[in-house]
């Protein structure tokens, strides 16, 4: 039983209040009567529109799925269907052209192109890991993983591959920061003379790219420099055991690698009730006011993690150079759909949580606003507002944080929010979305993963779709990615506001992203989503090779490269000729990515985990790549593909693969033999109530299942 209090007509937890009241509310200049005031208002006055909006989302489905039912059987028609979704209002007219005015946008998010990180709140040291990745060593990214092809050799130091990555590092510094007439590979010396950088006597191709120093000028102990906006800074250190064995004693080279960075509250945690709720919300205080800690063993001993100071040099006139010690760090709220019992409004309804988060996190970012060397140094607020359902619902997230800033005195648009186009709604509508917050747009973002299950929950009733690896070559999603860059760029976000592209979802496989993820800066994104420090050093190497800015601008001049005809192209099966083996095989890998990821969550309250696949490849899992997998076997148990009976073997027999495969962990309960847990359970539901799921989202049934298992713990 959740202890209350009541705070102006809401009934809160009690830990919930206890937490506002004495930690978040202490030195932001709001009395508690103004905030729970304020927040009263905004749960009472704003949830009945919040529901409004949901059931719109509901009244579209049922007219698209009637609409693809009376037509089963027949050919689609591509422009009878456009022209019904105009008709009922799903998608509205683009309107004139106009360009956003958002305003005190913090360089990061405006003018530097890189990488960015997402993280779960919940986890203080992924937190802090992900604000300090900012500054990582290019030569441990490249010695701890694949990305030069093969992994080191043995339990030592392997000095062969130790040796290839200072080569190919002094490869990487000869192409961004190349000399005139010699190479870094040669260097024996660097010297700062008459306020430029000598190597061995010689000069940088492009003096300007030399940013500072720190040292003697004759022997600088770091240098930094600077191409595409990015920082690299070289470490000399004589008695380090790479700098003693470098004729330059060169001992490091640091990337700014993560420039800006997602605290999440939404996709990659498990947040049900108060307590958890209380545990996102102190991280993000602790980073809000610098004092976040975190302690972990390393090398057998308990080191404290904090986060990182700013960098100080001497510029190369003399004068001080700072650089920021940490990430720009964005807070993803949750959308409008989910509540949580940790807020009841005074008619007992649970408040809804997206209402819940607008309030609270952006409270919590007042003690930043306060500091003179904290996250933002124009007096900004980020928050992504993810799961958003077109035009409508952006501009319901735009009067809620008005509301908010009104009662916090904060001035109007503090609050910038980040567009995640990830929904098809949202998708077809882009420009209307962006319209919809043109004053407080500072970053859009395609979801590949959440657009896909929101895709085939949207066209259930249309036929089976193809199996999850052909959806990904099918036209549609070329041109929503492209779409998303034309339009983010027609609406003058460039020098603005941020376009970004998704996640990279082997974090094991970084040769292949080296490959691979150079396509998301040549598109023209400013920043592209990483699952690690790590990764997030290595994808900084594309944006020394590709200038953003460049691209953008020719994208801009060539005009527009796609339209909403390509998107509403359905991914449907063409032929539908998959022998037995292949439809076993695809549902066994969806039910096997489904369990995979729901037994963490459900048992341990883990929301985003690395999960072995089918062929033990690890994958990072979050409710977005949860849901496609649901959706698509819902898809097929739809029409007839597969029967619940067979879909039940496979769910029973990839249960005990994952049990397998959690086989080293003390804590993990087995789903199989008995199959009788609940995190077998909410797996189930998940597939076979699949098509009922609001929208073919997760959360319903995962929150269900999760307060459960916690009320079944605490009885």
């Amino acid at each position: 039983m959740t202890n209350r209090v009541d705070r102006a007509g809401l009934s809160v937890a009690t830990e919930l209040a206890d937490f506002i009241d004495t930690q978040a509310l202490p030195e932001t200049g709001v009395d508690a009567d103004t905030f729970w005031a304020g927040f009263s208002s905004l749960i009472h006055d704003f949830g009945p529109k919040n529901k409004a909006l949901l059931d719109r989302r509901e009244e579209l489905q049922s007219q698209i799925d009637d609409w693809h039912r009376a037509r089963i059987g027949q050919a689609h028609d591509e422009a009878g269907y456009e022209a019904f979704l105009r008709k009922i209002g799903y998608l509205i007219p683009e309107g004139d052209d106009f360009t956003i005015d958002t305003a005190n946008v913090d360089p990061e998010i405006a003018s530097i192109p890189g990488p960015q990180l997402v993280v779960p709140i919940t986890n203080a040291r992924f937190a802090l890991n992900a604000a300090n990745a900012r500054w990582c060593s290019l030569y441990d990214a490249f010695y701890g993983t694949d990305a030069m092809g093969r992994l080191a050799q043995g339990k030592g130091y392997d000095r062969g591959h130790g040796s290839r990555v200072v080569a190919r590092t002094r490869v990487f510094l000869d192409d961004a920061f190349p000399i005139q007439g010699a190479s870094h590979g040669d260097a024996e010396t660097y010297a700062v003379s008459d306020g430029q950088l000598v190597t061995d006597g010689n000069l940088l191709m492009m003096p300007e790219q030399f940013v500072g120093y720190t040292g003697a000028p004759d022997k600088p102990e770091t240098i930094m420099l600077k191409n595409n906006g990015l920082h690299v800074e070289l470490v000399f250190k004589k008695d380090h055991p790479i700098g003693s064995h470098d004729r330059a004693t060169l001992a490091d080279v640091r990337l700014e690698s993560a420039v800006s960075a997602i605290m999440d509250c939404e996709d990659s945690v498990a947040c049900v009730d108060a307590e958890d709720k209380v545990l996102a919300y102190t991280n993000w205080l602790g980073l809000m006011r610098g004092d976040l800690e975190a302690e972990l063993e390393k090398g057998g001993k308990t080191v404290t993690r904090r986060l990182s100071e700013d960098r100080t040099f001497t510029a190369p006139d003399g004068g001080i150079v700072t650089l920021k010690g940490r990430a720009l760090l964005w807070i993803r709220n949750v959308g409008h759909l989910m509540t949580n019992p940790a807020i009841l409004d005074r008619d007992g309804n649970e408040a809804y949580e997206g209402l819940m988060d607008a309030m609270i996190t952006t409270l919590i970012a007042k003690h930043d606003l306060a500091r003179e060397s904290g996250n933002s140094v124009h007096g900004s607020v980020y928050v992504v507002k993810p799961k958003m359902h077109g035009p409508e619902e952006v501009a319901f997230t735009n009067v809620i944080f008005t509301h908010v800033e009104k009662a916090l005195n904060l001035p109007q648009h503090t609050v910038k929010i980040g567009i995640m186009d990830e929904e098809r709604r949202t998708s077809v509508n882009l420009k209307a979305c962006i319209r919809a917050a043109k004053s407080r747009v500072a970053f859009i973002n395609t979801g590949f993963l959440d657009r896909t299950g929101d895709e085939i929950h949207t066209s259930m009733e249309a036929g089976p779709f193809s199996r999850k690896d052909f959806i990904k070559r099918k036209g549609w999603i070329g041109a929503y990615e492209d779409q998303n860059v034309d339009i983010g760029l027609e609406c003058g976000l460039s020098g603005k506001a941020q376009i970004g592209k998704g996640m990279w979802a082997m974090p094991d496989a970084m040769a292949a992203m080296i490959e691979q993820k150079i396509a998301h800066p040549k598109s023209g994104a400013n920043c592209a989503w990483v699952p690690s420090p790590t990764a997030a050093t290595l994808h900084a190497l594309h944006y020394h090779r590709v200038d953003v800015f460049a691209v953008q601008a020719k994208l801009k001049a060539g005009g527009r490269r796609a339209y909403v005809q390509a998107l509403l192209d359905i991914p449907l099966a063409s032929y539908k000729a998959w022998t037995k083996d292949q439809i076993e095989r695809e549902v066994e890998n969806n039910a096997q990515g489904i369990l995979g990821y729901v037994v963490r969550w459900i048992d341990a309250g883990v929301g985003c985990s690395k999960v072995p696949d089918i062929n033990n490849f690890a994958l990072m899992e979050d409710r977005a790549t949860c849901r496609i997998s649901a959706q698509h076997i819902a898809n097929w148990l739809h029409h007839d593909i597969v029967n619940e009976a067979d879909t039940l073997v496979a769910m029973r027999k990839m249960a005990a693969v994952v049990d397998a495969q959690n086989g080293d962990d003390p804590t993990y309960r087995p789903m199989a033999p008995d199959f009788d847990g609940i995190a077998f359970q909410a797996a189930c539901d998940l597939v076979f109530r699949g098509r009922e799921q609001p929208s073919g989202y997760t959360e319903p049934v995962l929150h269900r299942r999760r307060l459960e298992l916690k009320a079944q713990r605490n009885s």
